[in-house]
């Protein structure tokens, strides 16, 4: 069994989505940030950086949402939601390393600019910059990520999918409008309709 420390709103989302996916037994542990459990020793205990999510495994627990991803694939590989070929894998690798260092660098210029700078007006500075940073990020998306199918990597649905769907619901509350990118759209759009992701939303 498996357990998923989430809270809403946050990439932890994507595992939620990969671990319906693969039909993995797992339990749901929400951390409440608004009331500051994520900084409450037995949280750190979990997981010290205080962010989500947190997978605890029978072998350890797991942090950062491209590591968890990749262990959903490779440990329910029946479910096919990573590539089996070293480049497709890479591919995927890839798309997830963008979204988490760049994308959602971004967007927590927004709500947590408090993270880079102390001063008000340089967190304001920070904060009107996200709209066009978000944009131009999904420009790259929309342009190089969605060019060859329905699916992030082309035919094959994947785990990265899940990860986009997450990325692109914030779009909305960074000042950007989804329309802008129509294959995003349509992959949100697609999305919505699959099983586990309406699982994983309710």
């Amino acid at each position: 069994m498996l357990t998923l420390y989430y809270t809403p709103g946050t990439c932890a989302l994507a595992v939620r989505i990969a671990l319906e996916e693969a039909a993995a037994p797992h339990q749901l542990v929400r951390v409440d940030f608004a009331a500051g459990q994520q900084r409450t020793p037995e949280y750190l205990a979990i997981n010290p950086k205080g962010r989500v999510p947190a997978l605890v495994t029978p072998q350890g627990t797991l942090t950062e949402t491209p590591a968890l991803l990749a262990y959903v694939a490779q440990a329910f590989p029946q479910a096919g939601l990573a590539p089996a070929d070293p480049y497709g894998f890479a591919r995927m690798q890839e798309f997830h390393s963008y979204l988490a260092s760049t994308v959602h660098v971004a967007h927590a210029h927004r709500p947590r600019a408090s993270r880079w700078a102390d001063e008000p007006e340089a967190q304001a500075a920070m904060q009107r910059k996200v709209p066009q940073n978000m944009t131009d990020c999904f420009q790259i998306i929309e342009t190089h990520y969605l060019s060859e199918g329905p699916w992030v990597l082309g035919d094959q649905y994947s785990v990265a999918d899940g990860y986009l769907f997450t990325v692109a619901s914030w779009l909305k509350s960074d000042g950007v409008d989804i329309a802008l990118f129509p294959k995003v759209h349509a992959h949100t759009q697609r999305m919505l309709q699959r099983p586990a992701v309406q699982r994983a939303l309710a």
